[in-house]
């Protein structure tokens, strides 16, 4: 039985799927859900046979919501800023986690709006369900995206294309997202879980030792000048060149077979 009440949690071959499951309120995350995804990502974090995530939500309607303004509403703010302080992780888990270097890809099986938008992009490849739309809508309810929304979406698109969607809330479709390099790929809603595993698969066939250490160095060499961040040891990149892996690798391509990743 599950100790999960609000999300799913399957791991097969190194991924690890997390569905949130609420769809009655079109997976809108209350503190008490946000917690259990918090929790999923701590064990994801931590676990060493976990090399990929992903993460989606329940039905075909809504990938989230974002933030459940109805339990808002009813507990207050006070309640709802406690409850997500306490998150290492953040709003839905991620959205604040910033020492995590596996990559977790998104399925964004519906409505991705506020803050089900910021979780999306807290992650590292998007891959959409056409019918699939985004939005940053806080303005409209009298809030603002500060799961991190608008800091990451002028980092990740054009400065004006970020600012007309903050500053009007409108909502884009998945084709839209597409155009503006902000989504990896574009999918039926029918074959959207099989594209993200696609994905998660061919990351897989790399060393998951070096896709961290490049996932470190992409992510902590943004605040820094290009020469800067050249000539900057990692934390990951030492890890990698100390590593198993980095013997396999060389020796599987002058072997002519598959590598045998260990991670470690």
């Amino acid at each position: 039985m599950s100790r999960y009440e609000f999300i799913r949690v399957e791991k097969k071959d190194h991924i690890t799927i997390v569905t949130i499951n609420r769809p009655e309120v079109r997976n809108a995350l209350h503190p008490p859900a946000c917690k259990e995804m918090d929790e999923a990502f701590n064990e994801f974090c931590e676990d060493p046979d976990a090399w990929v995530a992903i993460v989606t939500g329940e039905g075909d309607k809504a990938f989230c919501a974002g933030n459940d303004l109805k339990w808002q509403a009813q507990h207050g703010y006070e309640a709802l800023r406690k409850g997500l302080d306490s998150l290492k992780g953040g709003f839905g888990g991620i959205t604040r986690r910033f020492d995590c270097f596996k990559p977790i890809i998104a399925a964004v099986n519906g409505l991705a709006l506020g803050g089900g938008f910021e979780i999306v992009l807290a992650c590292d490849l998007i891959v959409a369900a056409e019918h699939a739309s985004f939005g940053l809508p806080e303005p409209r309810v009298g809030l603002m995206a500060g799961a991190g929304g608008v800091h990451r979406l002028p980092r990740h698109i054009p400065y004006h294309l970020a600012m007309g969607m903050i500053l009007t809330g409108r909502r884009f479709s998945a084709q839209e997202a597409e155009a503006m390099g902000l989504v990896n790929e574009v999918v039926p809603s029918k074959e959207l879980m099989a594209a993200a595993q696609r994905w998660a698969s061919e990351i897989l066939e790399c060393s998951p030792l070096a896709v961290r250490a490049s996932k470190e160095a992409a992510l902590r060499g943004m605040d820094m000048g290009l020469q800067e961040a050249i000539g900057t040891v990692f934390p990951g990149m030492t890890i990698l060149r100390e590593s198993e892996d980095a013997v396999e690798g060389p020796r599987a391509f002058a072997e002519k077979r598959k590598p045998r990743w260990k991670g470690r």
